[in-house]
């Protein structure tokens, strides 16, 4: 697939660290920047990157800041669109474990992990992000009549 992966100045080395593993996977990778360890704000960083993911421009999304938790919020603040009579919005997780990486694919059919440098090493990222992006949704009839509520969620105002 290809990956929409973005990162502030506190996710910026562990972005370049796994954008080589994603690729050895077999995904093709897009950067949204940042591309140095100067202070910049997530937003600015994890709204580009969502909005190709809500697009479909990219399968899935990846964003790192110090936390993980800032730019996991930006990036489910990115409104879903219409395609095909489905509105496709931004299920952004914040993962720091194995087992919610593989079940927020299953159960809540995530589109974009979020990962804080600052909380996890390289190693448990990329098996993470292994995960996250090998690990397919179950298409269960429970956890698709959740994803419509989110979706619902998404629309009301």
């Amino acid at each position: 697939g290809i990956i929409a992966i973005a990162a502030d100045h506190g996710g910026y080395k562990l972005k370049e660290e796994i954008k080589p593993y994603i690729e050895s996977l077999g995904h093709t990778v897009t950067d949204f920047g940042t591309y140095s360890e100067d202070s910049v704000d997530y937003p600015d960083y994890a709204a580009p990157c969502a909005r190709a993911v809500v697009s479909r421009e990219m399968d899935r999304g990846i964003v790192i800041c110090g936390t993980g938790i800032g730019i996991s919020i930006a990036a489910n603040k990115i409104k879903g669109v219409r395609c095909a009579n489905k509105v496709k919005g931004i299920r952004c997780a914040q993962l720091s474990d194995l087992m919610s990486a593989r079940l927020t694919r299953e159960h809540n059919d995530a589109n974009m992990l979020a990962m804080g440098a600052r909380i996890i090493g390289g190693e448990l990222a990329r098996g993470i992000v292994k995960a996250f992006l090998e690990t397919d949704f179950s298409n269960g009839k429970r956890h698709i009549d959740r994803i419509n509520k989110i979706t619902e969620l998404e629309r009301a105002k």
